[in-house]
């Protein structure tokens, strides 16, 4: 089911299936989020829960038993209900399943809150463990922004551009789409800036950053300064992905990331564990710039 919401001179879209913002629109029309095209891939905006990237062998320990799970989790293959909606603003709710119990035996409530803000929107994550033991989980999100956003620039014109200058190395993934300790590679040497370059992402996948002292990212036109920017405080990775050709950059906050050599789901990178009863929310917040 498909959720219009409206603010100002901005119009998004929210779909139940996966608990997405698959669109936002400006007063002039311009869509900002990427739809889907299956030439290049068929997401846009996925919730990554309750794992966030892949697992050696698509399996994980879980009190030393082990369990399938595919990659990113399976909160973006299931029917959110909506809880809470108004006019620019809606709040989705995934709760186990049979179907989720086989891969991740809690029981659990994951809301996602999108709302519009006067230039952008903002998406909130609450996961609260409805278990009798503690709750391990990863999340993050995924969103799809098209780029270049308008006839005749190319993804060329834009670059990355983080609050401050930065010198940090990138993780980089394996064949597996999972992470080695010690394989990593300098992209940013005390600059604030990243050019884009298809070349790039078609020999390292994935742009993966942990421990940045930014907690805010823009994806810029260089010619005119126009974009959009992430603020993503409270997330300790940030990753930036799309495919060479691609008229999308995925800038995606994360709260935990791909295997490592881990066995047990405890064990996970930047892994959060609830008590039974607890919830805590994280949030990220988009907005136009216009240059």
């Amino acid at each position: 089911m498909e959720i219009v919401l409206r603010r100002g001179g901005l119009t998004a879209k929210a779909e139940t299936m996966g608990g997405e913002l698959v669109s936002l629109q400006d007063a002039q029309g311009t869509e900002y989020i990427w739809g889907g095209d299956p030439a290049f891939w068929t997401g846009r905006n996925p919730v990554l829960f309750p794992i966030v990237g892949g697992l050696r062998g698509g399996t994980i320990h879980i009190q030393g038993r082990p369990f399938q799970m595919g990659r990113h989790g399976f909160a973006r293959w299931g029917e959110f209900v909506p809880v809470d909606q108004g006019e620019d603003y809606v709040r989705f709710r995934l709760q186990e399943s049979p179907e989720t119990l086989a891969q991740y035996p809690y029981r659990f409530a994951l809301e996602v809150e999108h709302r519009l803000t006067d230039q952008g929107f903002t998406t909130q994550f609450t996961v609260e463990d409805r278990d009798e033991s503690p709750l391990p989980f990863c999340i993050g999100a995924h969103t799809a922004f098209r780029c270049p956003l308008l006839a005749g620039e190319r993804f060329e014109d834009y670059a990355i551009v983080f609050d401050q200058p930065e010198t940090a190395d990138g993780l980089l993934p394996d064949s597996e789409g999972c992470l080695v300790q010690g394989r990593t590679e300098r992209f940013l040497d005390g600059t604030d800036t990243y050019p884009l370059d298809y070349q790039v992402f078609g020999r390292v996948d994935t742009l993966i950053f942990e421990g940045l002292a930014s907690k805010g990212v823009t994806l810029r036109h260089r010619p005119t300064g126009r974009g959009i920017r992430l603020d993503y405080d409270g997330f300790p990775m940030i990753a930036f992905w799309t495919k060479p050709g691609a008229p999308y950059l995925c800038m995606e906050p994360w709260h935990g990331c791909a295997a490592f050599d881990e066995r047990e789901f405890s064990e996970k990178r930047h892994c959060i564990t609830l008590q039974p009863g607890e919830k805590i929310s994280l949030a990220y917040q988009v907005t136009i710039q216009n240059g």
